[in-house]
């Protein structure tokens, strides 16, 4: 792909444009569009979840659709724990005739909502209005007439379909729907259950990490996710950086039998900061279903799924920040858990960062040993192709220091840039972006002293099958395309 294809400028922006103080319950913790791209869903802190839709008759563009409450605060009696309303994921399902459905959850309980068109009717002739007008006149067989309906109003509703909750002990983390629209996981700290759509006061357990003397405890889960296309496979990351993949064949305990995604590390290399740096906070599937993409607190790693050794690619995250561990550690933004996103093509990322910034990485990943219709030829784990994968690392990075400082070789990507960074800031719909997209980038990397922790790009989606973006930034939603 050219770089005109990630020449990404400011679309639009739902929230408040002028200077006021947010309110807690504005701010937006979940982003999603959905598998068609012409649906966007957002949650927030206030437990409510707000829909989009694609404006058809204007280029890269949409609409408010509709806004329900998804989750309400409750009080845990049993352990005297607050359960906040706040959204945590939302994750959308393949639709059903004119219905839209998606899944939210907040740390304790998961929803299925249905999103559907409804007609209101009023009635628009009756006897009495007759009568009423004419007092006088007297109902015969003759004159009488049934009610009629017409329509008044066309409405979007949201109604709760199902409720899925008392399975988790610990708060609720991440939700993954299967690829067979008929299943979905939902990953706790210490485990992962295994739901089915229809069944909500049943689950299987999955993977369970708990251990028998609580004093033990070492790691816990950050996040767990389906393969895209082979519904037996998934995936979940811990907090010691670890990504596993599982086979729901292999064991009714998952995590038995797992191919563990692991890099070496030095330990004379490890500081203070180290175990809580490298605790993953999001893991994506590239949507061909052959590349894991992990971020942790400095890093973004990729791997390749058939090679769990060492990571085909690691890039390197606000490096600035290195130096200052400390001050993040002071002022907890080094627990920030920032996600990751691939495109639609599984080609490139995006990650976010401090003050209102977020990365793309265009053409991280060579998707050109794949048939027409993007899915990778083959899903093995063999040796054979373990070590197929390891030549062709060998031959993607010439000279191993540039590929792992996330200075990708330009033979690879045709000479495009290896980092586009943009802001989701008031800025942007006070004067459109000016420069190149070189030039706009090196503004934006130009920090200094001055950070503010408190902007940070945490959640975003990108469009399935389009180069446009959704950035949440505090309580407004960001749209950026490159079309």
């Amino acid at each position: 792909m050219s770089q005109d294809n990630y020449n990404f400028k400011f679309s639009q922006c739902f929230g408040d444009k002028a200077d006021i103080v947010v309110t807690e319950a504005d701010i937006i913790t979940a982003s999603e569009f959905d598998h068609t791209g012409n649906y966007l869903a957002t949650g927030d802190k206030g437990g409510r979840v707000v829909l989009f839709e694609r404006n058809n008759n204007k280029h890269c563009e949409y609409k408010f659709l509709t806004e329900f409450q998804s989750h309400d605060a409750e009080f845990d009696y049993l352990k005297s724990l607050e359960i906040e309303e706040k959204i945590n994921q939302i994750k959308w399902l393949k639709p059903i005739q004119k219905s839209h459905l998606l899944l939210s959850t907040n740390d304790k309980t998961i929803k299925l909502w249905k999103i559907y068109e409804k007609n209101i009717k009023l009635v628009s002739e009756n006897n009495l209005s007759e009568t009423h007008n004419n007092k006088d006149k007297k109902i015969s067989l003759q004159n009488l007439k049934l009610p009629q309906l017409s329509n008044h109003d066309k409405i979007i509703a949201a109604s709760p379909k199902r409720i899925y909750s008392n399975a988790h002990t610990y708060h609720i983390n991440s939700i993954s729907p299967n690829s067979d629209q008929e299943t979905f996981i939902s990953a706790d700290d210490l485990r992962i259950n295994l739901w089915n759509l229809d069944l909500p006061d049943q689950s299987f357990n999955i993977v369970d990490i708990k251990p028998a003397n609580m004093e033990e405890l070492t790691e816990v889960i950050t996040c767990a996710e389906f393969h895209p296309i082979h519904c037996n496979y998934f995936m979940y990351s811990s907090s010691k950086g670890t990504v596993k993949l599982c086979d729901m064949r292999e064991n009714s305990l998952c995590d038995n039998k797992a191919k563990v995604f692991e890099e070496y590390v030095n330990p004379i290399n490890h500081n203070f900061f180290t175990e809580i740096t490298s605790s993953i906070s999001d893991i994506k599937f590239s949507p061909n279903g052959r590349y894991i993409a992990s971020r942790d607190y400095l890093t973004v790693k990729i791997w390749d799924v058939n090679m769990n050794n060492k990571p085909i690619k690691t890039i390197n995250i606000h490096e600035q920040l290195k130096e200052r561990l400390s001050d993040t550690y002071e002022n907890d933004a080094i627990f920030d858990k920032f996600e990751i996103e691939f495109s639609g093509d599984s080609s490139s990322l995006m990650t976010g960062s401090y003050n209102n910034t977020f990365m793309i990485y265009p053409n991280v990943v060579n998707t050109s040993e794949f048939d027409n219709n993007g899915i990778f030829k083959t899903f093995d784990t063999s040796k054979k192709n373990q070590s197929t994968g390891r030549n062709s690392n060998k031959r993607k990075s010439k000279g191993t220091n540039e590929s792992e400082e996330g200075q990708e070789n330009p033979e690879n990507n045709g000479g495009n840039l290896d980092e586009i960074v943009l802001q989701a800031d008031k800025s942007a719909f006070r004067n459109k972006q000016y420069g190149s997209l070189a030039q706009r980038s090196a503004r934006n990397k130009e920090w200094g002293d001055d950070i503010d922790f408190k902007k940070s790009i945490l959640h975003f989606s990108w469009h399935p099958k389009e180069n446009s973006i959704a950035i949440a930034a505090t309580n407004n939603l960001f749209i950026f395309s490159a079309l």
